[in-house]
């Protein structure tokens, strides 16, 4: 045992602490949402799901919504760092210990793998899992969000935030120092930096997944694969959609081509999300996207259209991917869960605003304090009912990891 009192660390978008009881109270919210809204009795349960990416953001959502919205025999794989007796554990490890303690309770079957999902171990231990314990998969959901990528042969790829061609400069947001910046200057990338970011980031690990577990028979007929991306507005897309990380999320789009051709002799698909954007940890790195989201969030807010990851990945397995769904695709074959931050007044607004916001208006312009919120809320922190100043147990069980 191991009770101490967890205070939050943050320096600009990492945290260095997490409180457990925060992030199960988080996860708690999450299920209560996944049991509304997904409507398992008339579309019908999901058999087994397996969620590349689980700890986090779209990933979790994913598998809380697969197990507990449809109640999928659900496999996640992730990597996070278990508690010691004196240090906490990564959120992450804290959401699944509460989302393996509540399926318990609810009589589901949930697995955690915590490793390196690169890795041939890693794969082969998914495999095993399935082939002994779950059977052929009904969904795969490839939700892996990191920053570097080993191959099995040692090389070492790492991703990077930068534009292509020319540099950027533009409007940011300081999260250390809670200041607006402008003229923010980020040189272009080389040629090895792009290819770096598109191995990391972009669509050759999601097919080496779905390819290695077709071999093994792994692969339920009608099985469908969905990864997730984004595009976001123009103010952020010189260094984003039309930078690095925009590069890797071509070739993530292009993968989901060759994967639904794949698939389509038994009946199966592929598909990208283009999700809304969110406070992730990731994002938070970003320059420009914490500003911009401010600016969103208070646009959405005021329409009554804003939603968090939960609320997203309920409306994908409802509208688009759940049993007997047919998605609902743009012109280049992607589901656009994005369509209610890109109205065209929402994203008006949001431009004439972000033109005009200073330190001294930011309140009154944006929803920082929201975004804010919703960043300490990724670590436990900032959650309501939980009273921070009781020492709580750190040292917490994740089953199977």
């Amino acid at each position: 045992m191991s009770k101490q009192i967890v205070e939050p660390k943050i320096r600009g978008f990492i945290s260095l602490t997490a409180h457990p009881d925060g992030c199960a109270a988080n996860v708690r919210q999450q299920i209560e949402i996944a049991q509304i809204g997904s409507p398992s009795e008339t579309q019908g349960e999901i058999g087994n799901v397996l969620v590349i990416g689980s700890s986090t953001g779209y990933g979790l959502a994913s598998f809380l919504v697969s197990s507990f919205g449809y109640g999928a025999a659900t496999l996640g794989v992730c990597f996070e760092k278990e508690p010691t007796e004196t240090k906490p554990a990564t959120a992450g490890w804290y959401n699944l210990v509460e989302a393996h303690r509540l399926a318990e309770v609810n009589d589901l079957h949930i697995e955690t793998i915590n490793g390196d999902a690169f890795s041939d171990e890693v794969k082969q231990e998914v495999v095993q899992a399935i082939t002994e314990r779950f059977g052929q998969l009904d969904m795969v959901v490839y939700s892996l969000a990191a920053p570097r990528r080993r191959d099995p042969n040692g090389t070492i790829w790492n991703s990077v935030l930068k534009p292509i061609d020319e540099p950027y400069t533009g409007k940011s947001f300081d999260l250390r120092r809670h200041k607006v910046i402008d003229g923010m200057f980020v040189e272009p990338a080389n040629q090895d930096e792009i290819e770096a970011t598109c191995k990391v980031m972009g669509g050759e690990d999601w097919k080496s997944w779905i390819e290695l577990l077709s071999s093994n028979g792994l692969l339920a007929r009608e099985c469908r694969t969905v990864a997730y991306s984004y595009i976001g507005p123009e103010v952020t897309a010189a260094l984003y959609r039309r930078g690095t990380i925009g590069r890797a999320k071509e070739h993530l789009e292009k993968t989901a081509n060759e994967l639904d051709a794949f698939l389509k002799p038994t009946d199966g698909g592929a598909w990208v999300s283009i999700n809304k954007g969110v406070v992730t940890q990731a994002s938070s790195a970003i320059p420009g996207v914490p500003l911009y989201m401010s600016l969103l969030f208070k646009s959405m807010k005021q329409r009554g259209t804003h939603e968090g990851v939960i609320e997203q990945i309920v409306r994908l397995f409802t509208d688009h991917i759940g049993p007997g769904q047919t998605p609902i695709l743009d012109n280049e074959r992607r589901i656009r869960l994005d369509d209610l931050e890109m109205e065209e007044a929402v994203q008006r607004e949001v431009l004439e605003r972000w033109d005009l916001v200073t330190d001294e208006n930011l309140d009154e312009l944006t929803d920082y304090a929201g975004y804010r919120h919703y960043f300490e809320e990724l670590f436990g922190f900032d959650v309501p009912g939980v009273d921070y100043k009781v020492p709580t147990e750190v040292n917490r069980n994740l089953p199977n990891a």
